[in-house]
């Protein structure tokens, strides 16, 4: 499988397949979102997910891939060390404020730092067609933050340090969508590097998260919490998975603002699984971002 992706890289086939792996991402990158925030604390959450997915890649790294070049390991110590800061500032700003109004703030402030990051490191440019597409998508994140804010009752007094935290979050979403790139380019197997990624992003957050459980007072049952771990972890394959092959088959840019249209699923996903509401202004914000990702594509 490795030789047939390989095979597509820079080709119309290729352009097509990363496309549809970025909205694939997206959709499963909100489901990530609303596992991590949904009935448990969000670092239980994550740590079960992490320790879930860590525990799946263990023996897809130790026999079913190559194994990683020598040059690899300092990418992974880099991998490691991002991953690390971006996730406990999510959970963070999970912590601080609502979903629905942290959730597009964050991915509203990924895509144009990774377009600007995309550029510096990998000399990709994007045409007016396609910055006219960043900017309505942006609008309409961004739009739907404020909206969510405006008619927000609950927990306002933490929500300045919320969107602080999710601005910071969302910065380090595309420090870590531009150096995934750059790793994932680097290894001779996409695949290996996948594997390595899930193991090694995987091993400190259950140690704390466990640390937290057993010191609190209102422990939540083992069972649930694993279950929502074990589903978050596959959904974390395809979601991560799929944004990194897309960036190796096509343009990092562009993949990252397609995944951006996350922020559509998480409105529906808050509507559906967490009883926010969406009404006509909503939508219409949600059809703005979902433009701006079809022009994106079309003006490449």
């Amino acid at each position: 499988m490795s030789d047939w992706l390989l095979a597509l890289e820079g080709t119309e086939a290729g352009h097509h397949l990363a496309m549809v792996l970025a909205l694939m991402a997206a959709f499963l990158h909100a489901v990530f979102g609303a596992l991590q925030k949904g009935r448990h604390d969000p670092w239980l959450s994550r740590g079960a997910i992490d320790f879930s997915y860590a525990v799946m890649a263990a023996p897809l790294a130790f026999f079913v891939v190559p194994w990683p070049a020598p040059q690899m390991w300092p990418i992974f110590a880099g991998v490691f060390v991002i991953h690390l800061a971006y996730k406990v500032l999510q959970a963070q700003a999970y912590t601080k404020g609502a979903y629905t109004v942290v959730y597009p703030v964050v991915r509203g402030t990924g895509p144009l730092f990774t377009v600007i990051g995309a550029y510096l490191l990998f000399g990709e440019t994007f045409t007016a067609v396609q910055w006219l597409g960043v900017a309505v998508l942006l609008s309409g994140i961004y739009g739907l933050a404020v909206y969510n804010l405006r008619y927000l009752t609950a927990g306002r007094e933490t929500l300045p340090l919320a969107l602080g935290l999710a601005v910071l979050t969302g910065l380090f979403v595309a420090l870590y969508t531009t150096y995934d790139a750059y790793g994932i380019r680097a290894a001779a197997d996409p695949f290996t590097f996948l594997a390595w990624f899930f193991l090694i992003d995987g091993v400190i957050l259950p140690v704390y998260a466990f640390l937290r459980w057993r010191a609190s007072t209102l422990r939540p049952a083992v069972g649930p919490l694993m279950l929502r771990g074990v589903i978050g972890g596959l959904v974390a394959f395809g979601s991560f998975g799929a944004v990194m092959l897309a960036t190796r088959l096509d343009k990092v840019g562009e993949a990252a603002v397609l995944r951006e249209t996350s922020t559509v699923f998480a409105a529906l996903i808050g509507w559906l699984a967490l009883g926010d509401t969406v009404g006509p202004r909503r939508i219409a914000l949600m059809a703005l971002i979902a433009a701006g990702a079809v022009i994106v594509e079309a003006g490449g």
